[in-house]
This record gives C-alpha cells, structure tokens and sequence, in this order.
C-alpha cells in the first residue's frame, strides 16, 4: 500500500507540537542548577501534574495504536487490566510510599541496599537501565513501523523526530521539563481519543447509537467465553492476575514512576498524583476501546474504504491520515509522536538518576552536586544514543516478533524486581542471602516456564514475583541477617511503622 501524502497542513501542525515541545525543555533548563533539581524537581512538582506524568509515562505510542486495533479486531477484554490498576493503588500509598518518601530516595533500589545489600540494588538498578534502554528503542521502533505505511515520512526520520528531540529536552529540562511535557503530552493523548471516537461516530450511520448497537450483536464487550480460566490464553481471569502483578512492578519498583511520588513537596500531594492518575485511568482508556468499536462499525459500513489484504494493526493510523480533516489529522499524529515521547523520556531521566546514584556515587569520592548533575545529563545523551541506534538496527534489519519478546523479558526481570520489595517490606525475616536466592530461583524458573510450557506471558510477572517471595522467606533461617531488630522494623511494614511513617510525612 502507498504512503499517504501527509500535507504541507499536517506538517505544520506536526512540527508545531515538536517546536513547542522543545521550547519546555529550554524554559526549564534554567532551573537545573543541581542534582536534586534534576532528579527530583526541587519538591516543585504539584500532585496532579505528577500523576499526569505517570498517566503519559504508563501510556506509549504502541498502546494508543493497539487498543483501538484490539477493540476492532477481538472484543474490550483488556480494559478490565486499566481498572486492576487503579485497584492496586491503596495498596501503593498505604505501604509503599511512606518508605519512599521517608527514606528521601533518589534511586528507588537505594532501599534494597538498605534493607538487603549493595548485590541487591546493583540488580536492581542495572536491570531497570538495561530494560529501559530496550524499551526506548522498542517504542521508537514499533512508532516508526506502525506510521509508515500511512504518511510519507521516512523511518528514520520518524526515529529521529521521536528519540533525538526528546533526547534534547530531556538533557534540558530534567525531570522537571520531562514532567510538565508529559502533562501536555498527556492532555494531547485524551483529547485525541475524544476526539476521533466523535469524528467516526459523526461519520457512521446511525452514529453513536448504532456503534455500539453493532459492537454489542458482534459480540465485541467482554464474551462470556473470556471469563473461563486458562493457562494459555489470555482470558479475563488470566488479564486481572497479570495485570495486578504488572501494575504492581510499574507501581512499586519501576523507576520512572516511583521517581513521581518524591517530586512532590509533601506525602500529600504524592496522594493527590496517585489520584490524578487514577481518574485518568478510569476515563481516558475507555475511549481508546470505543474508538474500536467506531472504527469496527465504519468500516463495516464502508467496507470498500479498506485496502485489499489490510493489516488491522494499523487501522487507526490509517483512518487518521485518510478520513481526519487536514490539520487535524497532524494534531493527532502529533498525539501519537507525543505517547511515544512521554514513556521516552521518563526512561532516560530514570535511568540517568539509577546511574548517578546507584553507580557513580559509588564508584566516586564524594561528588559534588553539579558533578552528579552533569553525570546525570551525559547519562541521558548516551542513554537515548543507544536506544535511538537501536531502534535504527531494528528498523534496518527488519526485525519481526520484538513485541512478544518485550512482554516475556518484562515478566523475566519484572518479575525478580516487584518481589525483591514485597519481600523487604513485608516478610521481616528476610535476609540478603535469602533474597538473593529468591531472586536466583525466580530467574530459573521463568526461563524454565517460558522454554519448557506454552504458559500465558501474563503469568511470567506472577512466577517471577512469587518465586522470590517464597524462596526469600523459606531459606532466610539459613543464614544470618545483617540488620538489627529495629533496622528491620524501619525498613519493613511490621509494628505498623508504615502508619506512623504515613502519619508524620
């Protein structure tokens, strides 16, 4: 199929975004004076722009293309995981952010030196940094192969307008810049899915009405078939424990989003961020599935607006660039450049701050601030260097099966990381020996899983977790802890120390 013209209209709007992008990045660059602006925003960061950014950080540009794919090709099964998000979160405030907030962390794997030993947050630091810089070039990548056929710009162009310039405002603008451009990016994304579920619906026959009066006799919603259980596929049952296990990882031991909860000024507002979030959650990706169901319902209408032999995975990047008004149809590949940037450049200023404090502080003789910040900002060119030529590699080579890949890898280190914490916070007698041998056992046995059964991916992320626990807690009388009694009770949810740490935050 050939590319469609994009438009002189549709490049304007396109490379107003980028400009306007670019233009945070410098006013916040004034404000990077040292490392604990870089990294943690100097407090300044109000709680519901904290949990716009976790909103657009958990967003990529592959998720607001494959949701409305889903929704027309399959049924809304996989909104139930948004809602097992939101569930997860009093369990994140009540137990996790008062260790985070009153440890004053600037790496989150800090604490699993603190509770466990150096090993443990090196693990844990180089996993997120190598994963991440995967991630970054998978997203990129996935962006530029899902745009391509539709709109005449070229691959590496895309990667190029999508990695290098969110490599600058990063470098700029620190966490800071990144937060408050994932705000736009993030009113950019929910206002795209509003506004194209209201164009097809204008469009359609019937309009509203009739989409989802034509969802409902396809049997599009939630197929009583998917609530059976299954170990391979990927049934409703299967979506709630997955995705319980994944929120849980991105929630309390992934970097980029517990990077959020220290930027605000108070315990307070790191509530109103989590809020923020959740009513983001709630909303927003219920208009990607309906614009599945929109687009489902046009072109079932107007089939013969379907090339012959059409990859669906591409449907609305298709519909965007043939039927959206001139201008528009920029804004909302915009929308798309802006999902992908978001989850971008919350990984490089993550990794960075996992570098700076983790590695380089140990590694150096007392570093000045400003030494950890240029530290800091080297990290996040090299970083996005890296996963920008990756993403070429990818691209150039035509790589196939990556996204299957990516999930299984995320189950795999996943997995290990969210244990590592629910252990140290909630089982007291774990040891750094015991979790070292959870982690161990962990990685075994998922590899085993993945090679050796035809298991769902999402129970990796349950195995990878559980395997930690369990092992961490049977083999911790093995050995000998290095903490004492009241270390143990600081830095573990046991004597309610979380309420009283709550309390006085």
């Amino acid at each position: 199929m050939e590319a469609q013209s994009f438009g002189t209209v549709n490049y304007i709007a396109l490379f107003a975004y980028l400009a306007a992008i670019m233009a945070v990045g410098v006013y916040f660059a004034r404000r990077q004076k040292s490392a604990d602006d870089y990294f943690k925003a100097g407090g300044r960061i109000p709680g519901w722009a904290a949990g716009f950014s976790v909103f657009a950080t958990t967003l990529s540009s592959i998720t607001f293309m494959s949701i409305p794919a889903k929704a027309y090709t399959s049924d809304w099964t996989f909104l139930i995981g948004q809602y097992v998000a939101i569930a997860i979160l009093p369990i994140v405030f009540w137990f996790y952010i008062p260790f985070f907030r009153k440890l004053n962390l600037t790496s989150v794997y800090e604490y699993l030196e603190r509770r466990f030993d150096v090993r443990m947050r090196l693990f844990g630091s180089i996993s997120f940094m190598l994963f991440h810089i995967g991630r970054i070039a998978i997203v990129t990548y996935l962006t530029a192969l899902a745009l391509m056929p539709f709109i005449d710009i070229s691959p590496l162009m895309i990667v190029f307008l999508i990695g290098v310039l969110c490599i600058i405002y990063t470098f700029l603008g620190g966490i800071e810049g990144v937060i408050w451009t994932d705000v736009i990016q993030g009113i950019m994304l929910s206002i795209a899915a509003i506004l194209i579920f209201v164009v097809i619906c204008f469009n359609v026959d019937g309009g509203i009405v009739e989409v989802f009066s034509m969802s409902n006799q396809a049997n599009k919603y939630f197929p009583v078939e998917q609530f059976s259980w299954s170990w391979t596929e990927s049934t409703i049952p299967v979506l709630m424990i997955g995705f319980f296990f994944a929120s849980l990882q991105q929630f309390t031991a992934s970097q980029d989003v517990v990077q959020r909860y220290i930027v605000t000024d108070n315990i307070d507002e790191t509530k109103k961020a989590l809020i923020t979030n959740a009513k983001l959650v709630a909303c927003v990706p219920v208009f990607f599935f309906a614009v599945g169901s929109a687009l489902f319902a046009y072109y079932t209408q107007n089939p013969e607006l379907l090339p012959a032999d059409f990859n669906t995975g591409g449907i609305l990047p298709f519909y965007i660039i043939s039927q959206m008004p001139v201008g528009v149809a920029g804004l909302i590949i915009a929308a798309i450049f802006a999902a992908s940037q978001s989850s971008i450049s919350s990984s490089l200023n993550s990794i960075a701050a996992c570098f700076t404090s983790d590695i380089y502080e140990k590694v150096s003789k007392n570093p000045t601030s400003e030494q950890k910040l240029r530290v800091g900002r080297t990290l996040t060119v090299v970083a996005g260097i890296l996963g920008v030529v990756a993403s070429t590699y990818l691209i150039m080579s035509n790589e196939s099966e990556i996204w299957d890949a990516f999930n299984s890898l995320l189950g795999l280190m996943g997995g290990p990381m969210t244990g590592l914490f629910m252990l140290g916070i909630f089982i007291r007698r774990a040891n750094a020996n015991s979790a070292l041998l959870g982690v161990v056992a962990s990685i075994a046995t998922v590899l085993w899983v993945r090679s050796a059964t035809d298991l769902n991916f999402f129970f990796y992320g349950v195995i990878g977790t559980l395997m930690v626990v369990i092992v961490g807690y049977l083999t911790a009388p093995m050995f000998k802890n290095n903490l004492n009694s009241d270390e143990i009770d600081e830095l573990s949810a046991t004597k309610d120390k979380n309420s009283k740490s709550a309390a006085k935050a």
